[in-house]
């Protein structure tokens, strides 16, 4: 099996619903967001897919979510933006393009600090 990973970052604001704690209230993080496309064959310039495109699928759902309230975007504003609900947000959107283009999509990591993580991926 063959991956490649690319990442970029957003900036944002976020809160949980009845968290009950200091992450109930208005706070910002820096998240880094990683995808992950895999194939078992590589395409003819030996390639699982170019890193531009990975990257370009990357920055369209970065522009949705940079510098933003998270809580005002759909879904968010019915469900907790966590980070696991924000990978797999961002899993559907990109896989629904990638699909039409037969990339494999395996993976999203959203990592909420340096030491925290939380991962949304394909069952296949």
């Amino acid at each position: 099996m063959y991956k490649i990973k690319v990442y970029d970052y957003i900036s944002g604001a976020h809160f949980l619903r009845n968290y009950h704690g200091k992450c109930e209230n208005l706070h910002g993080h820096n998240w880094k967001i990683e995808i992950e496309f895999s194939s078992n064959d590589l395409d003819k310039l030996g390639m699982v897919m170019d890193f531009k495109l990975a990257k370009n699928y990357l920055k369209e759902i970065i522009n949705v979510l940079d510098h933003k309230n998270l809580n005002e975007i759909e879904p968010f504003d019915k469900i907790n933006p966590t980070a696991e609900n924000l990978a797999k947000f961002i899993f559907d959107r990109i896989n629904k393009k990638a699909e039409d283009k037969n990339n494999y999509l395996k993976s999203v990591s959203v990592w909420e600090t340096e030491t925290n993580c939380a991962v949304y991926e394909r069952d296949k």
